[in-house]
Order: structure tokens, then sequence, then C-alpha cells
């Protein structure tokens, strides 16, 4: 049942290079214009609480790496499966618990890599990960809200090798390019923004976000704001 003001919880933490706090006090402002009443997690602690979850309409994760209990993320697949969305950019949500599987499969897709620019982008330095790359609208994108109006574009950041299944709707992708010196032989795929049902529940992905720069910046500041109200109860 949809409340009369919908509830966003907020989890956050893990690796601070990623500025969960930064990153997600800038979209908590952002879903409270749009009408949310948003409640700020440290810890995952919160996904193991049923009645906290069950009064949640949308859950905002970004915590890079870090660990979850088993009970934790049971309460999370349980709250998604009944109809609790779940969104998320970058490392906050497919860098997240790598020892979990069941939190993996519920998400979709899990970071891999992110390879090194060649030629050297900043004055003859190599910025690790940090490369010009193209992100390519689907034709499933093209039909889906989150994108509307949103086509291909260029972005100077992390560019995520992503491993995933074929349940994903995927809106988005980005290419890794096969350059001398790689051991892949030729252009690798990646989903770069992706929907996923699950039970009554939605989750949106998108792995653009690698900092608060990044997450602000146009359009990927509108994918991710939609990304969530998409996913919201």
């Amino acid at each position: 049942m949809t409340r009369a003001t919908p509830t966003a919880t907020v989890v956050r933490g893990g690796w601070s290079g990623h500025q969960p706090v930064e990153t997600t006090d800038f979209m908590s402002e952002r879903l409270t214009s749009l009408g949310f009443d948003v409640r700020i997690h440290d810890d995952t602690a919160v996904y193991a609480d049923a009645d906290a979850m069950a009064g949640t309409d949308l859950i905002v994760q970004s915590v890079t790496m870090g660990e979850i209990s088993d009970e934790e993320v049971a309460g999370l697949r349980r709250a998604v499966a009944a109809g609790t969305g779940l969104a998320g950019w970058h490392g906050g949500i497919v860098d997240a618990f790598r020892s979990s599987v069941d939190y993996l499969q519920l998400v979709g897709g899990q970071f891999a890599a992110h390879p090194d620019p060649v030629p050297p982008l900043h004055d003859g330095e190599r910025t690790p990960g940090i490369v010009h790359h193209r992100i390519v609208r689907t034709e499933a994108g093209g039909r889906h809200p989150i994108l509307a109006g949103i086509d291909t574009f260029d972005v100077v950041t992390e560019q995520y090798w992503v491993l995933a299944d074929s349940y994903n709707d995927v809106l988005a992708t980005t290419e890794q390019a096969s350059r001398p010196g790689d051991p892949w032989r030729r252009p690798v795929v990646s989903p770069a923004v992706w929907t996923r049902l699950w039970g009554e529940g939605r989750v949106f992905v998108c792995t653009l976000g690698h900092d608060l720069d990044v997450l602000a910046a146009e359009p990927v500041r509108t994918i991710v704001e939609r990304g969530m109200r998409w996913a919201a109860r």
C-alpha cells in the first residue's frame, strides 16, 4: 500500500573514497524535495529490523565493500520481495558485500575491474580507473522513463567492468576497449544502468557516481533521481 508520505531509508558506509556521506546527503536532499521522509543509517543493521523494512518504500544504499550478516541480507531480500524498492549507484551497490551470494543475486551485478587509461589523461600521469568512455542507451532504455530524453553520452570517470546476469533489464551499456597489453582480446560490453524486478519490488542500479562531482553532474543526477523514484513502492 502506498503511504501518503513515502519513506526512504538511506544506508551508507564502507570505503570512504566513494564519499558515501556526501553523496547520500546530496541525494537525500533531492528525495526530501520529492516528498520523501528520509531516514539515514550508518550501518546495515536496519535490514534485519522487519518493522523498519515494512515501513520503507525505498532503500538507497551506498556501502562500498563492507560486511553484511546473513540475517541482514535475508531481511533486505524479504523487504524487496515484499515491495520495498532498492536503488544505488557505483560501488555503493555493485561493489558491496562481495562475499554474500544472496546479496549479489538480488542486485544482479558485481564490479570486477576498472581498466586504466591508455594513453594517460593528465599531464603524462595515469589516474587509476579514470577513463574517457561512452554510455550507450539500449533499445530498452529508449522506452524506459528513467532514460527519457537522455541519449548516448560521454563521461570521464571510473568505468566499471561488471559481471551480470540476463535477468536484468539493461537500459545503458559501456564498452571496455581491448588495447595493446590487455589480456582480453576483444572489446567487452558491460551494463551501466539497469533495472530488475524482485518479487513485488524493484531494483535500480547505475554504475556511474564515483564521487559527488560525478553524481551531481548531468545526466547522471537525473538518471539516479529517476531511478530512485521508479524503484520506490
